[in-house]
């Protein structure tokens, strides 16, 4: 609706609502949340990240599955946030389909990962994810995934 603040989550929030932590934490904070609808999830792509000194060496280039997971941890935050009630939940990850890369993104970009939810079905989420660096689509995928209680762990 014309009017609606977005809310925003911090890296304090991150670490409360995913159980990632560096170096697998792939984003820095999430903007313009619309509880789980919708959300840009906000990466700063640094050269000092440890899969650089690998991938590649004098051409670091930030390898598509990390960002798919950042796209999926995006995902699962606001999806946690909206449906924990309080309570610690935990999102694993399903399905990655129609996963597809456009343009390497290296150090010194800032990754915008902008996902939206296309169904649920009880604890069951598909969303769409895109990955931006300034007016250029990086990379998207459809991904899946399931919100359970710690103690359900499969």
């Amino acid at each position: 609706m014309a009017g609606d603040v977005l809310e925003q989550i911090d890296i304090k929030e991150l670490f409360i609502l995913l159980p990632h932590r560096y170096p697998f934490l792939l984003i820095d904070r999430i903007v313009n949340v619309d509880a789980d609808n919708s959300a840009v999830g906000i990466k700063n792509v640094t050269f000092n990240e440890p899969h650089f000194t690998g991938h590649f060496p004098g051409d670091p280039i930030m390898p598509g599955v990390l960002i798919v997971e950042a796209m999926a941890q995006t995902a699962g935050a606001i999806c946690a946030r909206a449906h924990s009630m309080g309570q610690r939940k935990l999102v694993y990850f399903m399905t990655i389909d129609g996963a597809k890369f456009r343009r390497p993104v290296v150090p010194g970009d800032v990754l915008e990962l902008r996902v939206t939810k296309q169904k649920q079905r009880k604890s069951i989420f598909k969303y769409h994810c895109e990955a931006w660096v300034g007016d250029e689509k990086a990379a998207e995928a459809d991904i899946g995934a399931m919100m359970v209680d710690p103690e359900e762990r499969v």
